[in-house]
This record gives C-alpha cells, sequence and structure tokens, in this order.
C-alpha cells in the first residue's frame, strides 16, 4: 500500500541531514541545502521554476505500485516501499517545473551510491514510469551502457516488474518482448541500448538511464544520449553508478561537474561547517547528490560507514559491510574494491600490492631447497629477455596442522655485463653473495637456466612447469622434447588475479615461507596492484627499472599449484 505523503517524508529526511540526525556526508547535505534554498527562491518572480507537489508525489505512487523482484521480499510477493532518501530524490527530481511551460526543470540526474542500496530497483521503477505514466506521447525510453549485458539489467529488472503486475500490462497495454518493451497506450517504446548494439542514429530520447556510468571507459554512450535528448520538452538523462577508478572517464567529469554545483549550494549556505576548495558552477537543470565519505573521514571506522550507504540496515547490512572492511584492511589488493563498492570513494586504479613487512615476517633463513630432494615440485619460469633479469623459482607444498602451506625458492639470472653496468647499484652485491647467477657476456646463458632446469628435473618430482611464452618458446620445446612437463602460462587478468589475491593472503597467514632472497624482495616491493572495474587485479610496475620478473614467476606458480587444488582458498577464507 502506498505511504502518504511523498514530500513531507522527503522534507522530514532533509531535516533530519541537516540537524545531523542521519548521518551524511557534504555533498548529501548540499542536495538538501539546495532544494531548500530553491524552495525560498521560488517565491521570487524572477525564479523561473515552482515546486509542484502533484508531478513530484505521483512517480513516487507509481514505484510503490512495483513488486520487489530479488530476495525474500520478492518471494513473500511485497511491493516496493521507498525510503526517505529515496523521496528526497524523486520528488526533487519530477516536481520542480517551469513557472511558465510546466515541464520538468531537471533534464539531467546524476545519483552515486554503493553497491547494495537498490540502484537498479529505483532506476527500473522510474524507466518504466517513464514508459507508461509520465503524459509523454510516443516515448522513447533507454537503458544505456557500453554492453549489451550491463544495458540489460535495468532493462531485465524492469521486465520482470511488468510480468509480476499483468494489471500493468492491461491498463497500459504493455507488450513484454525479450528485447524490447512496447506500450500501446501511448505508442511508446523501451529498449535497451549498447555501444555493441544496433544503430544509435535517429533516436529521440525521453528517458534514457546510464546505468554505472564509471564503467563507460569512452564518451561515446554518453554523446548518442545527451544528443537524442535534446529533441524531447522535458526529457531525462538519468546517470546512477557507483564510484570508479578511471578519473579521466566521462563519470567522473560528470561527477566533478555535479561536486561544482552542489558546492555552490554550500557556500551560500551561512551554516555551512564544511571548507570549500574548487570551482563552483550554476545550472538550474542539473540534479546531483553524491554518497559517499567526507576527505577527513576514516574509511576503516564504522561510524562512517552510514554516510555513503543510505540504505544501511535495509538493504546494506552493517555485519556483511564490516566483514568486507576486515577483510579489506588486511588485504591491501581487497581495499580498492571495498573502497569503490561499498564506500563509494574514488580511487586510483594502482596501488601499493604486498604489505612488505608480512613478507619479511615470512622470511626462514634456515630454509634449504636441498630438504626438499625428491618432493613434488611446481618449476615456474619468467625469461624475460636476454639482456634483463631472469627468474626460475620452485614452488613445495606441505601440509601443516591440516593447512596447505607453501615453499618458494628462486634463482635469478643476469648478464655480467648488466650486472656491471646496470643503473641498480644493488646487482653487484647480490651476484656477490650468491643471490643472482651472472653469465659471462651481454646476454644470458640460456643453456645455462636448461642445464639447472634438467638439474631440477632430477632432485625434485616436477609436477608442472609454467612459463611465460614470451621468450621462452624454443626452451619450452627443447624441455618437452625431454619430457617435462611443460605449462604455457599466459600473462591474463583470469589467469593472475586469483593466485595474487592468495598470495597476498598466504603471506598474511603465514603460510608462504621463502629463504629471505633480497632480489625476490625486491621484486614484490616493486608490484604495482592494478584493479579493473570487476575488481581483479593484476601485476603491473610504476617504473621501467623496477623489476617484478620474481614476483610474476611466483604468481605463475601459486596460479599452477592452485589448478591442481581443490582447497578453499585462503584469501576467501580470510
Amino acid at each position: 500500500m502506498a505511504r502518504y505523503p511523498y514530500v513531507q517524508r522527503a522534507q522530514r529526511y532533509i531535516r533530519d541531514v541537516l540537524s545531523g540526525k542521519t548521518l551524511a556526508c557534504q555533498w548529501v547535505v548540499a542536495a538538501c541545502i539546495r532544494h531548500q534554498q530553491d524552495l525560498e527562491r521560488s517565491k521570487q518572480k524572477d525564479f523561473p521554476y515552482r515546486f509542484d507537489k502533484v508531478h513530484a508525489e505521483h512517480v513516487c505512487v507509481f514505484l510503490e505500485l512495483m513488486p520487489h523482484i530479488k530476495g525474500p521480499k520478492a518471494r513473500n510477493g511485497e511491493l516496493i516501499e521507498l525510503e526517505g532518501w529515496q523521496c528526497f530524490i524523486l520528488t526533487t527530481a519530477f516536481g520542480w517545473v517551469s513557472k511558465k511551460t510546466g515541464f520538468r526543470r531537471f533534464r539531467r540526474v546524476y545519483i552515486e551510491v554503493p553497491r547494495g542500496n537498490a540502484k537498479s530497483t529505483l532506476s527500473s521503477g522510474v524507466a518504466l514510469y517513464m514508459l507508461t505514466a509520465d503524459g509523454e506521447a510516443g516515448p522513447e525510453v533507454y537503458s544505456a551502457a557500453t554492453t549489451r549485458d550491463q544495458a540489460k539489467i535495468v532493462f531485465g529488472d524492469a521486465r520482470k516488474m511488468v510480468r509480476k503486475r499483468r494489471d500493468l500490462v492491461r491498463k497500459y497495454a504493455l507488450d513484454n518482448q525479450t528485447r524490447f518493451m512496447l506500450c500501446g497506450a501511448n505508442d511508446g517504446e523501451f529498449r535497451p541500448l549498447s555501444r555493441d548494439g544496433e544503430t544509435q542514429d535517429g533516436l529521440n530520447i525521453h528517458f534514457a538511464c546510464l546505468d554505472e556510468l564509471h564503467a563507460h571507459k569512452t564518451r561515446e554512450v554518453f554523446e548518442v544520449v545527451e544528443t537524442g535528448a535534446g529533441k524531447r520538452d522535458q526529457s531525462l538523462i538519468w546517470a546512477i553508478t557507483t564510484a570508479g577508478f578511471n578519473r579521466s572517464g566521462i563519470c567522473f567529469e560528470t561527477r566533478s561537474y555535479v561536486v561544482q554545483v552542489l558546492r555552490k549550494a554550500l557556500a551560500s549556505w551561512d551554516a555551512n561547517p564544511f571548507a570549500l576548495k574548487g570551482d563552483l558552477a550554476d545550472d538550474e537543470q542539473q540534479f546531483g547528490i553524491i554518497y559517499t565519505l567526507d576527505d577527513q573521514d576514516d574509511w576503516t571506522d564504522p561510524a562512517v560507514w552510514q554516510k555513503a550507504n543510505p540504505n544501511w540496515g535495509i538493504s546494506v547490512m552493517p555485519d556483511y559491510v564490516g566483514g568486507l572492511a576486515h577483510k579489506a584492511m588486511q588485504l591491501v589488493s581487497a581495499q580498492n574494491g571495498f573502497k569503490t563498492k561499498h564506500l563509494n570513494l574514488w580511487v586510483n586504479a594502482d596501488q601499493a600490492w604486498m604489505d612488505m613487512r608480512a613478507w619479511d615476517a615470512c622470511a626462514d633463513y634456515d630454509l634449504s631447497v636441498d630438504d626438499f630432494e625428491a618432493e613434488e615440485c611446481i618449476l615456474s619460469l619468467d625469461l624475460a629477455s636476454k639482456v634483463d633479469l631472469a627468474v626460475r623459482l620452485r614452488l613445495f607444498r606441505r601440509v601443516v596442522d591440516g593447512k596447505t602451506h607453501y615453499f618458494v625458492f628462486p634463482v635469478f639470472y643476469l648478464p655480467q655485463k648488466q650486472v656491471e653496468e646496470s643503473g641498480n647499484a644493488q646487482y653487484e652485491g647480490w651476484a656477490a653473495d650468491g643471490w643472482i647467477k651472472a653469465s659471462e657476456g651481454d646476454v644470458i646463458d640460456f643453456g645455462m637456466i636448461e642445464d639447472d632446469i634438467l638439474d631440477d628435473n632430477e632432485a625434485f618430482n616436477l609436477a608442472g612447469v609454467p612459463y611465460d611464452p614470451w621468450q621462452a618458446t624454443q626452451l619450452s620445446q627443447r624441455m618437452r622434447d625431454k619430457g617435462l612437463p611443460m605449462r604455457e602460462y599466459g600473462q591474463t587478468v583470469a589467469n593472475m588475479s586469483e593466485p595474487m589475491k592468495e598470495l597476498e593472503a598466504l603471506v598474511l597467514l603465514r603460510r608462504l615461507h621463502h629463504d629471505g632472497n633480497p632480489v625476490l624482495a625486491w621484486c614484490i616491493s616493486n608490484v604495482v596492484c592494478h584493479t579493473d572495474a570487476k575488481e581483479n587485479i593484476y601485476p603491473r610496475k610504476e617504473r621501467a627499472e623496477n623489476k617484478i620478473d620474481g614476483a610474476v614467476a611466483l604468481i605463475m606458480a601459486l596460479g599452477s599449484a592452485l589448478s591442481d587444488e581443490s582447497d578453499e582458498l585462503a584469501y576467501e577464507g580470510m
């Protein structure tokens, strides 16, 4: 049953935010202040807009007639119940109209909110409203994204809602197909729109939902939508997203502009407690709200997590977020994913990877590879080039107290000329101490490496020899001819992400042991963890002189070992 009145509920939310009763960041406060300021401005003759309660509440009534389609509430057949923050967004976006024409004021909406706060549900309901009940003749409604799959998320949720409301189908004569939805009552249509889909020319857009705008790598879809929405009197571009990594993309550009608009509202607020830095913008047709933390907040403090999650305790469970935070505090590679998806913090895609204090704590200087004679061994090869650092790494597994522990023994190779002339002052010392095997001349002696591999084959039970195919094709073929179990290991995200996460967890759990090789420690410390939009990670280096060959060889060895195991992953169980 619809819960009236929505405008009063929105005003209650505003009062709670401004009084501090509802914990909120400065950009949420700014959005509330802006609305209050506009209500005062609307009393002036020269202000061109007025707030229309009927328009504001019409969309809310419609959404609360829509069914839940996921989770326990969907199983029980319950209808959507809007929260205060959703009432505020909807009544503000739809309630403001032109005094002269009556058309909707806001033509662009930007909502940034973390995962789990019902973004897709809200957007799907709004899309259906714009298709059926907004009073537009022949509305073209789109769920827009860069890929077909992403574009189908909002569209797919809307289709599921319609399937549960047969009365809606009859009232608006809806034809709910797999690839489109038609509205016979007003000749409207609703389709997913993607960069790799059908032609995007000639669009006459009434409403377009840009779902997960942070995932848009180019401006193409955004500009198509922006251009196609210019032909209608009250078209609406609805961008909703979580934070991301790409600060040069269209999402961060849009966000930065919204921040300037919100900053202007704060600047004119007498009670503003926030420090204002940056440009101001005045745009009467742009609505925006950003749920995140403030600059001074400590992301590890549970007391501030609610700022970023307006559905805290409703669809965002504090215990679950706390568990993810605990994991992120231990695993550096998990921090970016937690910050972006659950706290809505924009971060760099690249960050330092390994906790080197934890790595050093895993050193056992009494370890000797001779103690593992005849045991099963993964022998990993990263041969790089003949003039640069190459590595042969042996990985052993033993069960200790019911848990698998890993033991690492690397050997590094360099040509003598590189040892003497390289800008790395430590090469000569490492070579003198035996951590690097230097071969005479200008290039690495691959014959030396082949002999060492064959010695390993005699000393240990080689279960697999993963190798980077770059620079290793001929050597791998010769070794294969001698009966060694060579495995080509492609340097792809799919091959590197899981073993990287597992390696980090094993180090923190003290289930990885190494002999204190300083060259390997240097390589590990040089790894920068790159995180993509799907929270996969990949090893990179910031400068060419920062070698990571040893780290790559260890990741390949562990990845090969994991492919042979059925044990629960350590990083998942942390």
